[in-house]
């Protein structure tokens, strides 16, 4: 069976970090993209950065970042573990919200591997979320 499971979330000061997890289960894990994305109450669910299979070719392991998290988060794989790290820095308020991890195979994160897309339509299963909670 395919599970993603987030964890790491909770309270965090602004101006502080915080880790998320994202450990998966059921599926060769370097032939898969993961995604982290956000979803806030009455909003919709986006994208936020993501790192691209390691098939080789050109864009393998690449990371990418939603404009408004770039030099704030990092995204990295640890393959010992099978699991994606979120690694948020310099907490906004903005960031308080529900945050998603997701698998597209074969994936390399982009609009047919043109831009970064933020979009779930590639992604086949997510894990159930994680709340983060940024305080002043």
């Amino acid at each position: 069976e395919v599970r993603l499971v987030e964890s790491g979330g909770g309270l965090v000061q602004a101006g502080g970090s915080l880790r998320l997890s994202c450990e998966i289960f059921g599926f060769t894990f370097d032939d898969y993209a993961i995604g982290w994305f956000r979803q806030a109450p009455g909003k919709q669910r986006e994208g936020i950065s993501c790192i691209a299979d390691n098939f080789g070719r050109t864009t393998a392991g690449n990371t990418y970042y939603r404009d408004s998290v770039k030099g704030r988060f990092t995204i990295a794989r640890d393959y010992a573990k099978n699991t994606v790290y979120l690694q948020m820095k310099n907490q906004k308020p903005e960031d308080k919200t529900v945050y998603y991890c997701a698998d597209d195979f074969g994936g390399c994160c982009r609009y047919h591997c043109g831009a970064y897309s933020t979009s779930t339509r590639d992604y086949d299963y997510w894990g159930q979320g994680n709340q983060v909670t940024v305080s002043s």
